[in-house]
């Protein structure tokens, strides 16, 4: 069922000629919400449309303003955060769908309607499905998340703008994954390894299957199954991984041509850099801890 919400976004669009009706991020609400039912994303259904359609618009406006690519996805992300913490929503997906239209340099109005009917129709599914009624709420986005979520977006972008390839500024599907494990109290390296492994993965097989099959819905539904067999190998449940089949489809030229190499990259140092913060906790805890212990 949420393969076929999918594909008939993509084929949609194709009849359409519009590709700013294909929305990666649908894919990977499709598959939290429908398919994995992940409890903090499910336990209130409205923000299942409020909060992906905000950040859709605040993405749309923030296209046209006649900023440099990684300013515009710096002042994107930090409104976002904004945004979440206003209605109290930890749905990170939300940042991809407000990234989106700046990456896609969306123009129309037509982005806003099929972000409206989608994330409408993700909403009324899980009210039909019901399961939201026994999910537990997730926890509410703290001050410090806060703050190392700007501070890593921000030394990302600016290095990347430094570097000459201000492209990799925005990888949807990684900041996804970023920002949900920003919030958990413990994060493991073999844990790092096997999403770093599923994200560059997912993306490969988005750019290859791409490259092989031009048509959009041929692709997506090659690819879609792929990457659960992906998943299921590495024994991971990782909805952001499902956006970048279809994000392969819609990126420009420029982006496409090292979507595999950005996205490594982005969750090497996003996924890292988080990983470390916990070891340096973890280390500074135990010293307290045994400081305390000699003090007694």
């Amino acid at each position: 069922m949420g393969f076929a919400f999918v594909l008939l976004m993509v084929v949609s669009a194709t009849a359409l000629h519009d590709q700013e009706l294909i929305l990666p991020e649908i894919g990977a609400l499709t598959a939290g919400t429908w398919i994995y039912q992940n409890p903090s994303w499910i336990h209130q259904p409205s923000k299942i449309f409020l909060a992906p359609s905000g950040t859709a618009i605040i993405g749309f406006l923030i296209n046209q303003l006649p900023w440099a690519y990684p300013a515009k996805i710096w002042l994107g992300l930090l409104l976002m955060l904004v945004l979440l913490w206003g209605l109290k929503s930890n749905l990170a997906p939300s940042f991809a769908t407000g990234l989106l239209p700046i990456i896609i340099n969306a123009t129309h109005w037509s982005f806003i309607a099929a972000i409206l009917i989608f994330t409408l129709c993700l909403m009324l599914g899980v009210y039909a499905q019901g399961q939201f009624r026994q999910s537990a709420a997730g926890e509410p986005i703290q001050g410090r998340h806060m703050g190392l979520f700007v501070v890593l977006v921000s030394l990302w972008v600016a290095g990347v703008w430094l570097a000459g390839v201000p492209q990799m500024a925005g990888i949807p599907p990684v900041l996804v994954v970023f920002f949900e494990v920003l919030q958990k109290p413990q994060y493991a390296a073999k844990l790092a390894g096997r999403q770093w492994l599923a994200l560059t993965g997912a993306a490969t097989l988005g750019f290859a299957v791409h490259v092989l099959i031009g048509t959009w819905a041929l692709a997506a539904l090659v690819t879609l199954p792929l990457v659960f067999i992906w998943l299921q190998v590495l024994r991971l449940k990782l909805p952001a991984a499902y956006a970048f089949p279809l994000l392969a489809l819609v990126l420009p030229a420029d982006m496409f041509r090292v979507l595999p190499l950005s996205a490594g990259l982005a969750a090497a140092f996003f996924l890292g850099s988080l990983l470390s913060v916990h070891r340096v906790r973890d280390w500074w805890d135990a010293r307290a801890a045994v400081e305390n212990s000699e003090v007694r």
